[in-house]
């Protein structure tokens, strides 16, 4: 089966979403992305016992943190599916994309950047 998703997604991968750090997603937020979104097993299946638990509630605290800064906590999301669901990820990619082309630019910008 070939997935179809939107270009503007780019996938970095982990060996658990449990080692996504708060850090890893506001630096992406800061180095320019538009949005930021988890794609972690599903809730009491994680192999790392529960690594997706602590990756929902980093995520929890960053749309905090965002909120509190004035940036739209939805730029950032966490979403739980198997590895069987491929073509459910490829929807949560394309309907990310599309909040985030419904929200417009970040409001940060890299002020380090050339």
């Amino acid at each position: 089966m070939r997935l179809s998703y939107s270009a503007d997604v780019k996938i970095i991968q982990v060996p658990c979403t449990g080692r996504v750090d708060i850090l890893h997603l506001l630096n992406a937020v800061e180095d320019g992305a538009d949005g930021v979104y988890v794609a972690g097993c599903l809730e009491g299946e994680c192999h790392y016992i529960e690594g997706n638990l602590k990756a929902r509630r980093k995520v929890a605290h960053v749309k905090k943190i965002l909120t509190e800064l004035g940036i739209e906590p939805e730029r950032v999301e966490m979403y739980n599916l198997s590895s069987a669901q491929g073509a459910r990820f490829a929807e949560i990619a394309n309907e990310m994309a599309e909040r985030i082309r419904a929200l417009g630019p970040t409001p940060v910008k890299n002020h380090t950047a050339a």
